[in-house]
């Protein structure tokens, strides 16, 4: 099935798109150093991005006469600064602000399905107003807004429209959900916002896929079977106390005797301990892994990193202050230190075959704005199984 990639960034959108089975007609990134990455890794063949058509420019200069109306999937990991927690909260003020754009590609190609990711902070209510916006202007795209016209103004005639029921040309069935990246095996706690659109004409159903990985799992493979701990060769004298917190929870799970159905939440350690030690400087000879130290770290007050044995929190494309400094590892012995390149992808899910060439700095604000790669591929995955029963679409 075909896609159009937009606002790419280091790929973990589009890798994960891939491997769901979609071929990219086009991955556009305006971004310099994130189209660098693109690059590289395609120029290596990095399964999954092999021949990947890779445009450096913005999308409302990219030429779109050769991507064919109705392919299957548009999928945009819309910038999102314009409405993150550690940003300036302009919202639609933002200059940063591309939805509109992004729709006016969706009226051009008028795809089968859209997938969107997005920061959960979109749903604050102080977004309420124009994320009810995007959606209406999601599900009808051909609705355009009229030169200068106040985008209040254009909501009210896309409110109008909804409300009289009857339906015109092309619209979208659109849902939304925030997903933790967590309950689907990705080991970080990581809260986005994906929107999915499908075309009304198809005559399918489509849901977001049910959580595979629970806490309770963890819990329970920590203190009430010790699995963890025994699969991790930890010795018993060091295994951690529980936290105080979860403490009536794990007797609970005790006491029904039966483990949880679903998977155990992934751990830090299960994501890199089988990495071997980081070098204590970058090593032309080792491109690939990108597994080395940087020293500064330092712990202060609501940036304390991320405990080994729980997923990590969610990785930020900063480095200290906001919106960063939680890009870091608790150590057992109450300080902390640094992720490396390399266990910052893993936390992400991309694969070690992937690199990132750029500076340090650099490759952890790609890393910290980018999908985990597993959770696109899960929805996409989900999304290409729902399009190949579509009802036949006239041409």
């Amino acid at each position: 099935m075909r896609s159009l990639e937009l606002f790419t960034g280091a790929g973990g959108l589009a890798l994960g798109v891939a491997q769901a089975g979609f071929s990219h007609l086009a991955v556009v990134e305006r971004d310099e150093d994130a189209c660098a990455t693109l690059f590289e890794n395609s120029r290596r063949g990095v399964e999954g991005t092999g021949h990947w058509p890779i445009h450096q420019q913005d999308i409302q200069e990219f030429d779109y006469s050769a991507i064919p109306e109705g392919i299957e999937l548009i999928a945009a990991g819309v910038p999102c600064q314009p409405f993150s927690i550690g940003g300036k909260h302009k919202g639609h003020l933002d200059e940063r602000n591309l939805f509109p754009q992004t729709i006016e590609v969706i009226r051009r190609i008028k795809p089968l399905a859209v997938l969107i990711e997005n920061v959960r902070g979109l749903l604050r209510p102080s977004f309420s107003k124009y994320f009810g916006y995007i959606e209406l202007m999601l599900t009808y795209p051909e609705i355009c807004r009229k030169g200068a016209e106040p985008w209040i103004d254009h909501l009210g005639r896309l409110e109008r429209y909804h409300t009289r029921g009857k339906r015109d040309g092309l619209y979208y069935r659109v849902v939304h959900r925030p997903l933790n990246a967590a309950d689907y095996g990705v080991p970080q706690r990581r809260e986005r916002l994906f929107m999915v659109a499908l075309r009304s004409d198809l005559g399918i159903e489509w849901s977001f896929p049910p959580p595979t990985h629970s806490p309770d799992s963890l819990l329970w493979e920590q203190y009430c079977s010790q699995e963890y701990w025994q699969r991790h060769s930890v010795p018993r004298k060091r295994v951690p106390p529980a936290r105080p917190d979860v403490v009536e929870r794990i007797q609970k799970l005790k006491d029904r005797l039966i483990p949880p159905a679903l998977a155990p939440w992934k751990t830090v350690r299960d994501a890199i301990s089988d990495l071997p030690m980081a070098r204590k400087r970058r090593s032309v000879d080792e491109p690939g892994l990108t597994h080395f130290s940087i020293n500064g770290a330092r712990s202060y007050v609501g940036h304390t990193g991320s405990p080994l044995d729980e997923p990590a929190k969610t990785l930020k494309a900063g480095v200290h202050g906001v919106p960063g400094g939680e890009n870091m590892l608790a150590l057992p012995g109450g300080g902390v230190r640094y992720f490396t390149i390399r266990e910052s992808a893993r936390l992400q899910t991309f694969p070690d075959s992937f690199v990132f060439p750029n500076s340090w700095t650099e490759s952890m604000r790609q890393i910290g704005n980018a999908v985990p790669v597993e959770l696109a591929a899960i929805i996409a995955k989900r999304l290409k199984e729902t399009l190949s029963r579509k009802a036949s679409v006239p041409s």
